[in-house]
Order: C-alpha cells, then structure tokens, then sequence
C-alpha cells in the first residue's frame, strides 16, 4: 500500500531537497562540459563538415561580440543537463515513489534506466543518422551564387533542437510502459487510436522539429511511429491483466416457489 499521507508542507520540503539535487547535478555537469566546450562543440560540428559540397567552407561566424562565448556557455549547460539526465530522472522517480504501490516501485530502478538509454539513444540516433541526411539535403542548395555562412548561435539552436527532440520522443516506449502498468492505457486502445495517433506524430514531428521544413518532420515522424508500434507491444506483455470473470461466481437467481 502508498505511504500514509504526508502534510503538504512535508511535500513541498521534499521537492525542494530534489530540486536542489537535480540543480546541482547539472552544475557539475556544466563545470565538466565547460572544461571540454571546444571538443563539444567540434563534435557537434562533423556531420555538417562532412555535408558541406566541395569549394565551400565549413566555417561558423558570430555577429556579435558575445556570441561565441555564449554559445560556449549553452553548449556546456545542455551537454551537462545531458550528464545529468540519470540523476534527474532518478530524483523523480524518488519524489513520486511514496505514492506507489510496493510492486510498482520494484519497475523504479528499471525506468530510470531505461528512460536514460531511450534519451541518449535518441540523440545518438539524431547525431549518426538524422544529422549526416539533413546537413548533406541543406548543405546541397549551395552553389556558386549561394555561399551558407550559418552563426554559431544559428547552428546551436538547430542541432540542439533535433537532438534533444530525438531524445524526449525515444521517450515513448517508457512512457507507455508506465501507463499500460497503471492500467490507464492497453494494447487494444492504443491499436483503436492508430490513426489519431499518427496525426498527433506529425504535429508532435512539426513541433520538436527546428524551422518550417518538411525534411525535418519526416525524419523525426518515421522514428516515432516505429517507436509507436513497439509501444503497442510493451502494453501487450506489461499492461495490467484484465480480470476474468467466473461464470460459475455468478449469483445464481432464485428459483420459483
């Protein structure tokens, strides 16, 4: 059974204590990213170096004198909130623990690590396949009319959109775990809503997605209804069973005097 119930400031205290350790997990993370910003961020660089056609530089410029320092400074905060991922994760877990029952805290470790590996794997997926793709099509439009000259801060927003968007929908999987062990959502329910589900892709795809392009969408859209598909099938062998009922248990009625 949930723990008794605690007073609201009791739980207002508990946030608090988490919050400050998801808060100073990323600072450190940001100290260790910080110390490496350069290697990052030519990390980050590759796939659009490698994309770039013959005859064209692949440069980066700033336009203002603060830019690149900035861009440094926001490159060390999301590779360190990336660091922190675990910890964060593992924080909530924590908080909402005592509102579970003792067999649903058993899946705690299990979730939290699993939701760490959908997210990295998401990134990763988004650094090796979706990026060489994407920066090979944009990179494509030069010519020798058309020279791209992309900002720092123009490239971070864009990379850092498509990686952490890949991270958060590789999410799906765990997600739907958590529901299907709750009961709230089933395999059955989740086929019935197939085709609302994959409109919701898309306009999920164009949200997370940086900029107006079709591309984009496309190549964040097809992950996520594969991803959709081996949901209906978490919900299938993990969802709570439906109890059947014995018809032998049914209230016989009473016969006629």
């Amino acid at each position: 059974m949930p723990d008794d119930k605690m007073p609201f400031t009791q739980h207002l205290e508990e946030l608090r204590k988490r919050l400050i350790l998801c808060a100073a997990s990323v600072g450190v993370g940001f100290l260790i990213s910080f110390a490496f910003k350069e290697q990052i961020f030519a990390v980050l660089m590759k796939p659009w170096i490698k994309a770039m056609p013959a005859g064209h530089e692949a440069r980066l410029i700033y336009t203002a004198p603060h830019e690149a320092f900035f861009t440094y400074m926001k490159v060390s905060l999301i590779a360190g909130t990336g660091l922190a991922v675990p910890v964060i994760l593992y924080q909530l877990w924590r908080f909402i623990a005592p509102g579970l029952y003792e067999n649903e805290k058993r899946y705690l470790l299990p979730v939290v690590f699993f939701s760490s590996v959908f997210f990295l794997g998401g990134a990763l997926f988004g650094y090796f396949f979706v990026f060489p793709v994407g920066f090979q099509f944009f990179a494509s439009f030069a010519s020798d009319f058309i020279t791209p000259m992309v900002t720092t801060r123009e490239f971070l927003s864009f990379s850092m959109k498509l990686l952490l968007g890949f991270g958060f929908v590789f999410e799906l999987p765990v997600f739907v775990f958590f529901l299907a062990k709750l009961g709230l959502v089933d395999a059955a329910l989740l086929k019935r809503q197939r085709k609302v589900a994959i409109v919701l892709i898309f306009v999920v795809a164009a949200m997370l997605t940086p900029g107006p392009d079709v591309f984009s969408q496309l190549l964040m859209a097809g992950p996520l209804l594969i991803l959709y598909e081996f949901s209906v099938w978490i919900a299938h062998f993990f969802g709570r069973k439906k109890e059947v009922e014995d018809p032998s248990a049914r209230k016989q009625p009473d016969s006629a005097a």
